[in-house]
This record gives C-alpha cells, sequence and structure tokens, in this order.
C-alpha cells in the first residue's frame, strides 16, 4: 500500500472517530482518550491474512506491554484483506480465542468495527448496525481494567447501547451510509 493510500486510510479513520464515535456520541468514553492523544492507531500495510495476524499480535503485545498513560487504547485498521464480512468475522473469532489462549481474557478486550457490519438477527436496513460501521475492517484494543474504572463513574451504562440506537434511528439508514461514504 502506497504512502498517500495509507495517509488516506488514516485521514478517514479519524473523520469517521470525530463524525460518528464522538460527533453522535455513541462512545462517551472516546473524547477525552482522542484528545489526549491515547489512542494509537496502526493501518495494516498488506492484505495478506498472515500479515494481518503478525499485526494483530504485535499490536497485542504492544499494548499488554505499554502503560495506559502511553497507549490507553488502540485500533488496528485492515484496508485490505478482510473485506468480507464473514472473513472478518472468523479473523474476530481466532482473535478471542488467542486472547484467552494467552490467559490475556479479562486484561484485554476486543471490539470490531466493519463497513458491512450486521447484527444477527436484525433488519439489514436498521440504523443500528451504525453503531459498528466503519470505512474500514477494525479491531479495537480495550484495557478492561480502563473500562471498568470508567463505566464506574459513568451514570447508567447499561444504557449506552439502547441510547446510540436512539440517536442512530432519529437518522435515515440511507443519510448515515452516505456520510460513511463521504468521509474525507
Amino acid at each position: 500500500m502506497s504512502h498517500p493510500v495509507y495517509c488516506s486510510v488514516e485521514q478517514r479513520t479519524r473523520a469517521w472517530l470525530d463524525s460518528f464515535v464522538v460527533g453522535l456520541n455513541l462512545c462517551p468514553f472516546a473524547r477525552p482518550v482522542i484528545a489526549a492523544d491515547g489512542l494509537r492507531l496502526t493501518v495494516c500495510k498488506s492484505g495478506r491474512l498472515e500479515d494481518i495476524a503478525a499485526m494483530y499480535l504485535q499490536e497485542l503485545n504492544l499494548i499488554c506491554q505499554s502503560p495506559e498513560s502511553e497507549i490507553a487504547t488502540s485500533l488496528l485498521v485492515v484496508p485490505a484483506g478482510l473485506e468480507d464480512f464473514e472473513t472478518y468475522l472468523d479473523f474476530v473469532d481466532n482473535a478471542n480465542h488467542l486472547l484467552e489462549d494467552q490467559n490475556l481474557d479479562g486484561t484485554i478486550q476486543l471490539a470490531s468495527f466493519h463497513p458491512q457490519y450486521q447484527f444477527d438477527g436484525e433488519s439489514p436496513e436498521a440504523s443500528s448496525h451504525f453503531t459498528n460501521r466503519s470505512p474500514y475492517p477494525m479491531i479495537h484494543f480495550l484495557r478492561e481494567d480502563m473500562m471498568e474504572r470508567l463505566l464506574h463513574d459513568f451514570l447508567n451504562p447499561e444504557q449506552i447501547p439502547q441510547r446510540n440506537i436512539e440517536t442512530l434511528d432519529a437518522i435515515d439508514p440511507t443519510e448515515l451510509q452516505r456520510r460513511l461514504d463521504n468521509l474525507a
């Protein structure tokens, strides 16, 4: 992947973070982390599954070895190789098994985002899918202890998913897709 393309992927990802995640307040904890440069954003430059897996392991190791003050959370963006949603889900499933194998469940949690994200059992046209739709396939590495602290101090955290659905339901799905497609 050439340097201009790599920069464009990062730029579109940051635009998505600004307009969807922070702008629509889909994650009430994102704004301070992004503002304080606590988010590590890495773009995988290869579309080969072996390279993506190696990059995943590298990011996992880095967040585990780094203090929260340096890397609060990490986002691995994979613009090539995981475009097919089922392939992506298989990769994330394997990534979660690897967390368990390395006894990191309870330490690191993965959140998944994909341009075709669709929750099982929901209408394909449902706006709720946009809580996890992004311009590129992504894996978000979250520190569980940090999330526990944030959730402890947040009023009614169990209402976040429903509030997000209500926010997105207020916007036509066609408009949400247009916004996602036109990120610059």
